[in-house]
């Protein structure tokens, strides 16, 4: 799914595969205000709880922290930052899986998380590449009715190549399938508007964008999104 022939494209990767469970409400709300302070806070606070009460759930909302950590700072662009963070966050997911092996948001987290740090390493870009399709894969066959499982897919089908086997038709395909699981899943009708953009269909990318705003109005990068997709 993620190779090093798109390695720039894939700043954006899993920035809307938000994590399920992971995060409480405020955490939720940093990520989409871009206060990359109170996620670095919040992620050392679950950090101290994981330390005390060890457990697949606490390693699991540490990673998910991380997770929001790294991908507020790629929409800064700072690569090195978002791959420290990623990689923090890795470590967590692992050891929620090693706890919980057949928990399928365990594996879509890990893969969400390889994902983001391929920016920053151009040579990181095969080994972590396989491990994003592999988690998801393994994800979806944990649980079939994932949506975030297809939606992280979706992304990654988005920037994979014709050649490869991805392109937006198949991305289009995976997002709407995140849709049907979960209508209310805003970050999943961002990315159908990002596609349809791309496919040439501005008002549809549009309504897609209005969409996610009318079901999350605080996220800055959806929001982002809008204002740079013209009307026709």
């Amino acid at each position: 799914m993620f190779t090093p022939f798109f390695s720039r494209a894939v700043l954006m990767v899993l920035l809307a595969c938000g994590v399920n469970a992971a995060a409480d409400p405020s955490i939720r709300s940093a990520r989409d205000r871009q206060d990359t302070a109170a996620l670095e806070a919040a992620a050392a606070r679950l950090a101290q709880q994981a330390e005390k009460a060890p457990s697949a759930a606490s390693h699991y909302r540490l990673a998910g922290a991380h997770f929001y950590l790294a991908e507020v700072w790629l929409e800064l662009t700072e690569r090195a930052k978002a791959r420290s963070a990623a990689e923090a966050g890795l470590a967590h997911a692992e050891r929620a899986i090693a706890l919980e092996p057949a928990v399928a948001e365990h594996h879509r987290l890990r893969g969400a998380l390889c994902g983001l740090i391929i920016p920053a390493n151009v040579l990181a870009g095969l080994k972590y590449g396989r491990c994003a399709q592999e988690s998801i894969q393994r994800a979806i066959e944990l649980d079939p009715r994932s949506a975030l499982a297809y939606l992280t897919r979706g992304v990654g089908q988005y920037y994979l190549p014709p050649a490869f086997g991805g392109g937006t038709e198949q991305a289009i395909a995976d997002f709407r399938k995140a849709i049907e699981l979960n209508p209310k899943l805003a970050e999943a009708h961002v990315w159908l508007g990002i596609a349809y953009r791309k496919a040439g269909q501005p008002g549809q990318a549009r309504e897609a964008f209005q969409r996610s705003l009318q079901m999350n109005p605080h996220r800055l990068w959806a929001r982002q999104q809008l204002e740079k997709t013209p009307k026709e």
